[in-house]
C-alpha cells in the first residue's frame, strides 16, 4: 500500500485543541506555512473543548510568587522551578493580550466589566477567568475561528498520526542511520480516502492531548488514546513523570451518561461531598482544606470511602451552591443533569473519580523542544515541569496556551529545511502486503483489556503487585497488538490500539520504577 499525496509545510501541529491552536497562530504569525492535522472529523473534538471550570490569570491582590506557591504545593515540590516561575509571571498577561483583547473570548464579566473571578481547589484567591461552566469550549471556539480564516493555516480532520517520520528510521540513504535523529514530518492515515500521506516539516508539534481513555473511567473524549506519548516514544524521545495520572474526583455517575465532568468550580461556589450515611467526609480525610483539598487527595478519599461502604459512588450536594442559582452558573452541567432526570437544585449528584490529566509527557524545555530535533510538545502531551506530581485545577489550560505559544515562536524561529537529498530518501509509504481486515470485535476487546488493566492496577492507589501484575499482561498485548498492525489493513482503531498498547506500558513502567508515592502516584 503507498500513499497517494505527501504534503510540504514549515510546521506541522498534530492536534487542535489550545496547546496546538496557540502554536499554530504564533508560527503563521510569524510568517510560516502550518499544517493543523486532527484525527477527529471536528477539529473542536479535544480535551480543551471539554474544559469547564477556567483558566488562570491574575486575581485582585495575586502576584506571582503566590500563584508559583500555589502551582508547588499542589504538585507537592517536585515542579521544574523554572518553568512554574515563567508561567506564573507571564502566562496571565498572555491569557489577557490574546484570548481577552486578540480573541475576545466571551468570559463572564464583573459589573465593571472585567472578566468575572473564581477559585477552585488548592487556590489562595479568586484568580480564574471562566465562561459560566464551558469554559473550554469558548476558548476553543475563538481559537478555532481565527485558525480557519488564518492565510497561513491550513487544517486537516480527519487524519489519524501513525507514526512520526525520522531520518534515521525511514530514510532508505543507509548514510542517515549515522546522523543524529531528526524529524521531518509524520505518516498519516486519512478517513475519507484510507490512503497514507506523508507531510513533511522542518519542525513538528506535538500536541494530541492526554491519555484518559486508557483508563476504565475517565472525564476525557474517547480520541484521547496517548498518541502523542507513542508516536514520541518509538523514536527515542525523552519521557518525563509519565507516572504521575491525575484523576478528577467527580465524574458524573449514571448508565446514560459517560465521561462527564462536574466541575471542581462547583466545590468551589460551595457544593460539598457526602458519603451514603449524608456525611461531610472530607475533613477527616484534609482537616484543613477538606473539600477543596488538591484532587489527588479527595481522589483517594472518595476511593476509600467508597471503599469501606461497598458503594459505587458518593454524593455531591450542591444544593446551596453558587448562592443556589445553579442554572445560571453551571449551566451545561445543570441541563446535562436535567436530561437524565436530576434536578441539582434539589437533590445531590451522584459522582465517581475518574483518570482526568496527565501530568507527565514527553520532555520539553522552555521553548517546548525536545530531546529530538525537529520535534516540539506542548500541552497534556508534553511535560514541561510546571504540574509535578499534580495539577493545580486551571493551569492546564494556562499551560496550554503559554507553552504552545513559545513552541510556536521557537520553531518559527529555528527549523531547519530539509534538503531536496533527505527528502527525496523518504518512501511515501511502506506496508507489507497482502494486508488483512480484522474482526473490530478483536480490537475492542484488546482496548478494553487495556483500560481494565490500567484501572485495576495503575489506578488511584497502587502497589507493588498490582503493577508488576499490569506489566505482565501489558507485555503480553504488545506483543499480540503488534502482530495485528504488522498485518492489518490501516485503519484508525488499529491505529489508537497500537498507541494505547505502548502509552500505558510506558506509564506503568515509570510508576514500577518509582518507589516514592508522592501525589497522583499513590503507592499502599
Amino acid at each position: 500500500m503507498a500513499g497517494a499525496q505527501a504534503y510540504e509545510f514549515d510546521l506541522i501541529v498534530l492536534g487542535a485543541g489550545i496547546a496546538g491552536l496557540t502554536a499554530a497562530l504564533a508560527a503563521a504569525d510569524a510568517g510560516r506555512s502550518v499544517a493543523v492535522v486532527s484525527k477527529e472529523p471536528l477539529l473542536e473534538e479535544c480535551n480543551t473543548q471539554y474544559a469547564q471550570g477556567g483558566i488562570v490569570a491574575r486575581g485582585d491582590g495575586d502576584s506571582p510568587a503566590l500563584l508559583a506557591q500555589d502551582i508547588t504545593v499542589a504538585g507537592d515540590g517536585i515542579n521544574s522551578r523554572e518553568a512554574v516561575e515563567l508561567l506564573s509571571a507571564e502566562g496571565p498577561a498572555l491569557v489577557d493580550e490574546l484570548l481577552v483583547r486578540r480573541l475576545a473570548v466571551p468570559f463572564n464579566r464583573d459589573p465593571s466589566g472585567k472578566p468575572a473571578l473564581t477559585q477552585e481547589a488548592a487556590h489562595s484567591l479568586r484568580r480564574i477567568y471562566f465562561s459560566n461552566d464551558t469554559t473550554g469550549r469558548a476558548i476553543e471556539t475563538s481559537l478555532l475561528a481565527a485558525v480557519t480564516v488564518h492565510p497561513r493555516i491550513r487544517t486537516f480532520p480527519s487524519h489519524a498520526a501513525i507514526d512520526l517520520i525520522t531520518n534515521t528510521h525511514n530514510s532508505t540513504d543507509a548514510q542517515e542511520r549515522y546522523r543524529k535523529t531528526r524529524v521531518i514530518g509524520a505518516y498519516f492515515w486519512d478517513a475519507a480516502t484510507a490512503q497514507v500521506k506523508a507531510f513533511y516539516a522542518g519542525a513538528t508539534v506535538l500536541a494530541t492531548g492526554g491519555v484518559g481513555n486508557l483508563f476504565l473511567r475517565t472525564s476525557n473524549p474517547a480520541c484521547a488514546t496517548g498518541d502523542g506519548l507513542a508516536m514520541a516514544s518509538r523514536i527515542g524521545a525523552e519521557i518525563l513523570n509519565a507516572e504521575y495520572i491525575q484523576f478528577h474526583p467527580t465524574v458524573l455517575f449514571h448508565r446514560d451518561v459517560k465521561r462527564f465532568l462536574i466541575s471542581e468550580a462547583v466545590r468551589g461556589e460551595g457544593a460539598r461531598l457526602l458519603n451514603h450515611a449524608g456525611e461531610q467526609f472530607m475533613k477527616r480525610y484534609d482537616p484543613e482544606r477538606g473539600d477543596l483539598a488538591p484532587r489527588d487527595v479527595v481522589a483517594r478519599a472518595m476511593y476509600r470511602e467508597m471503599e469501606n461502604e461497598g458503594s459505587d459512588y458518593l454524593l455531591l450536594d450542591a444544593r446551596r451552591a453558587a448562592g443556589s442559582r445553579l442554572e445560571v452558573r453551571f449551566p451545561d452541567i445543570f441541563e446535562k443533569c436535567m436530561s437524565v432526570g436530576l434536578d441539582i437544585r434539589r437533590e445531590p449528584i451522584p459522582v465517581v473519580p475518574a483518570a482526568h490529566f496527565f501530568c507527565g509527557g514527553v520532555k520539553v524545555g522552555l521553548t517546548g523542544r525536545t530531546s529530538v530535533p525537529g520535534l516540539y510538545a506542548a500541552g497534556e502531551t508534553a511535560c514541561t515541569g510546571v504540574h509535578g506530581a499534580n495539577r493545580l485545577a486551571s493551569v492546564s489550560l494556562l499551560e496550554g496556551l503559554f507553552y504552545g505559544h513559545a513552541a510556536g515562536i521557537d520553531a518559527a524561529q529555528n527549523l531547519a529545511p530539509i534538503s531536496p537529498a533527505l527528502r527525496k530518501g523518504v518512501p511515501e509509504w511502506v506496508h507489507p502486503a497482502p494486508a488483512e481486515e480484522f474482526d473490530p470485535v478483536l480490537i475492542q476487546q484488546d482496548m478494553l483489556n487495556i483500560q481494565s488493566t490500567m484501572w485495576n492496577y495503575a489506578g488511584i492507589i497502587r502497589n507493588r503487585k498490582r503493577l508488576e501484575r499490569a506489566l505482565a499482561d501489558l507485555n503480553y498485548l504488545s506483543h499480540r497488538i503488534e502482530q495485528f498492525y504488522k498485518h492489518a489493513t490501516i485503519s484508525r482503531s488499529i491505529i489508537e490500539l497500537r498507541n494505547a498498547v505502548l502509552a500505558a506500558h510506558v506509564i506503568v513502567s515509570a510508576a514500577n520504577s518509582n518507589s516514592r508515592s508522592l501525589g497522583c502516584h499513590y503507592l499502599e
